[in-house]
């Protein structure tokens, strides 16, 4: 069982969780053990704020606790356990299986017999499959324990429904530079008194931590150990960088903090702002994000917000790509940064995205129509007689390379303007060739 109970609990110990051993990581010497010692979440743990209330209901209930990591979900579960006299089983969905569900089910009901209540915490909930998950519903039913469980992603997609109905869902925030500075302080105050930090060194802490409380205090944790090596008892920002590694920007590269960003990007670019594209085209690189993955977005965004208002966005999004597999990083992120900007500053025009879906949403739903006879290719004698291609007029032998009147689509099919080009950019040209060539057409009386 020693992969079942991540904070043991024996059959005869009471619920209270154990004082940390000073031997313990920082982050559990100085984990909160009451609401008031929490630092952050005042959304949820402020007067008359819902976890407030839970925790002041006498009453423990399900819930599903939603937020980045280093936030307080686990704590937040261990204090329900301590809050509500409740028995603490602890699993991890990236290292527990349908064995470790099952011995934690035998254990609530052993629990349950003596009259003790249980409080089943599931981390990384997301990585249990549907049936895993699917495992807890007739437990959390019949009241044998409340369940918490915690994730990074959103519970929407990853929690199963049935799941989802029977719990609670409270939404984590990362803590601001604010709540970071309180937590660096009250770390220095309570754990590390012969280590002094200046002003840089602190900000430089905060900055690395990224909103993450518990690799704050792993950070600090590593600076301690760097000082006393060396004899520091002075710490400086040059310090800093100079005794912690490189320290990654937080997002799981498939979960939700990464797609986030994503959407951030594009959004950035369709409005225009190159200064915010920018922002989180490195922000993601800073983060691991593979750049040729970037680049594909780009692509992607030149096609789908510029189109033919300036079609050179789609060359130089397709270039940037090439420079990087060229040069690699860092000298080929240059390219993507490139490219980020010219699109963020180009003409906006989604004609030709509207006009495909168009087209895609009518081919779904309209019949196989046959090609008309006139534009059918007629390589062979039989074809010539069967009159493929016979009346096909040839666009260069008409006056302005244009077959005036000339239908193109099938027979039959009513005429459609899915591309209606803006007045941005070179679409503002494209506009008013379509227009002559729509008036050449209504000469010739075709209905237009």
């Amino acid at each position: 069982m020693n992969d079942l109970f991540a904070d043991p609990v024996g059959e005869d110990e009471s619920s209270a969780l154990p004082m940390p051993s000073t031997h313990a990581p920082l982050a559990e010497q100085l984990r909160p053990r009451t609401a008031d010692e929490v630092i952050g979440q005042q959304h949820l743990l402020g007067p008359g704020k819902p976890l407030r209330l839970a925790f002041e209901s006498g009453t423990p209930h399900s819930m599903i606790l939603w937020g980045p990591p280093g936030v307080g979900k686990t704590t937040l579960a261990r204090m329900m356990a301590t809050q509500f006299d409740c028995q603490f089983i602890a699993l991890s969905a990236v290292f527990s299986g349908i064995k470790e569900v099952r011995e934690a089910v035998a254990q609530a009901e052993r629990w349950r017999a003596q009259g003790k209540r249980t409080i089943l915490f599931v981390d990384e909930i997301h990585r249990f499959n549907k049936a895993q998950q699917d495992g807890f519903l007739p437990f959390v039913e019949n009241g044998l324990f409340t369940f918490i469980g915690a994730t990074t992603e959103n519970p929407s997609f990853e929690v199963n429904s049935a799941l989802l109905s029977r719990a609670s869902v409270y939404v984590l925030k990362s803590l601001d530079a604010t709540e970071m500075g309180q937590i660096f302080d009250r770390t220095c105050e309570r754990a590390l008194h012969d280590i002094a930090f200046d002003a840089q060194a602190r900000e430089r802490l905060i900055g690395l931590a990224d909103g993450d409380a518990r690799r704050m205090l792993n950070l600090l944790e590593q600076v301690r150990t760097a000082a006393q090596a060396t004899g520091c008892a002075q710490v400086d920002g040059a310090f800093i960088e100079t005794a912690m590694a490189q320290n990654l920007r937080r997002f799981d590269k498939g979960g939700d903090a990464f797609y986030d960003q994503i959407s951030a990007l594009h959004k950035s670019v369709r409005g225009s702002n190159p200064d915010a594209a920018l922002y989180w085209l490195v922000r993601m690189l800073d983060g691991g994000a593979d750049p040729l993955y970037l680049g594909r977005r780009l692509v992607r965004m030149a096609s789908e917000d510029i189109g033919l208002a300036d079609p050179r966005a789609l060359e130089m999004t397709l270039n940037a790509c090439v420079a990087f597999e060229r040069l690699g990083s860092p000298e080929g992120e240059l390219a993507l940064a490139q490219a980020t900007v010219f699109l963020a500053c180009a003409a906006k025009s989604n004609a030709v995205y509207n006009a495909y879906n168009t087209a895609r949403q009518h081919i779904q739903h309209d019949a196989s129509r046959p090609v008309p006879v006139h534009l059918r290719n007629a390589p062979t004698k039989l074809m010539k007689e069967l009159g493929y291609g016979k009346a096909y007029r040839y666009a260069h032998d008409e006056p302005e390379a244009y077959a005036a009147g000339e239908t193109y689509l099938p027979d039959g099919m009513q005429a459609v303007r899915w591309y209606e080009p803006t007045d941005r950019g070179m679409e503002r040209q494209i506009q008013e060739k379509l227009a002559h060539l729509r008036a050449l057409d209504a000469a010739h009386g075709k209905k237009v």
